[in-house]
């Protein structure tokens, strides 16, 4: 297929997102009107300059730029624009759902209230729906270098807001950080009614992968690349119909793959795994969702079969009602013509 075909064939697809942290969604030029806004100066002179620095070696060197620029993020405005940006380009490339995570301690540990990120959020998000046509959930992420302790107290700042939430997540630096270190709050967390994912598999072994599984009792594993290393975790992702969110241009950025063409999701569709497609922080990674497929599908010669059963695998992977499943997923077909 010619790339200009590819291009048009991809936009038009309609999609869901299940990998997106808001904060890693914050571009360079509105990053610098909020730090204006706001009154703080940033280590860099210009958006060309700030740019310029996202070149990353591994998790760790991005993670220390992406907490630096969240730390513009102060008043509830700022959250409801860093949200509203994402959702009005993401409206662009024809997704019509996402579940979206956001870091609280990233600004409760900055003094930064929870109701103030949370309702800058949420209002975002209504708005979307309202005028956009876009449904959402929204995933309340733990910071697994931080301690299970801390991971509590942020459990409990989101019990009053708890009717805005729909599940928890784990992420941050994977290295060092086992899903294990977060069993209790995990089990906690799912007693107040939230769904339960986990980062796993990314930069660290099979074995997290495992972990989130059968001590977190996660319902999906966010990236899970290493999950072609262990036989017997293939197998018990097909029996379990556990969905893996991976998120291509992600891994390339931070050399969990040295190359597009090394990106295993056609060999986990072709092994039958529920895999997906997702954008993770586009606004440091180049690309939001549209990019993610279209450089994804050029590396590894994805047809159209492949392109339509990831984009119906995401509405299969979503927290949407069977109904609303079914609706997105007719959609999808009817699009590639089936």
């Amino acid at each position: 297929m010619e790339s200009s075909d590819l291009l048009k064939l991809i936009r038009g697809i309609p999609k869901a997102e299940l990998h997106l942290h808001l904060e890693g969604s914050f571009e360079p030029e509105l990053m610098f009107e909020i730090a204006h806004r706001n009154n703080i100066r940033l280590d860099y002179n210009s958006i060309e300059s700030l740019k310029k620095a996202y070149k990353f070696n591994n998790l760790q060197e991005f993670l220390d730029i992406y907490y630096t620029g969240a730390q513009v993020l102060i008043h509830e405005r700022d959250f409801f624009d860093l949200t509203w940006a994402y959702l009005s380009k993401v409206h662009s490339q024809n997704v019509v759902h996402v579940e979206v995570f956001f870091d609280p301690q990233t600004h409760t540990d900055r003094g930064i209230a929870f109701e103030v990120v949370i309702t800058g959020i949420y209002k975002a998000l209504q708005k979307a729906k309202e005028e956009l046509n876009i449904s959402s959930k929204l995933i309340m992420s733990y910071l697994r270098h931080l301690s299970q302790e801390e991971a509590f107290k942020t459990l409990e700042s989101s019990i009053p807001h708890k009717e805005w939430i729909d599940g928890v997540g784990l992420d941050s630096s994977e290295m060092g950080n086992p899903p294990s270190k977060f069993t209790e709050v995990f089990k906690a967390s799912a007693s107040h009614g939230y769904k339960l994912v986990a980062h796993a598999g990314e930069e660290g072994p099979a074995d997290y992968i495992w972990e989130a599984l059968d001590l977190l009792n996660v319902v999906r594993i966010d990236h899970g690349n290493r999950c072609l290393d262990d036989p017997a975790l293939i197998q018990r992702l097909l029996d379990g119909n556990i969905a893996l969110t991976l998120c291509p241009l992600s891994n390339l950025e931070l050399k969990v793959i040295q190359k597009m063409e090394d990106h295993p999701v056609a060999k986990m569709l072709d092994k039958g795994i529920l895999a997906t497609i997702h954008s993770d922080d586009p606004a440091y990674f180049g690309g939001y969702m549209n990019e993610n497929y279209y450089e994804t599908a050029k590396a590894l010669n994805l047809d159209e079969t492949q392109l339509m059963q990831l984009a119906i695998n995401a509405f299969e992977a979503s927290w949407l009602s069977p109904e609303d499943k079914e609706k997105h997923i007719s959609l999808v077909k009817a699009y590639f013509g089936h």
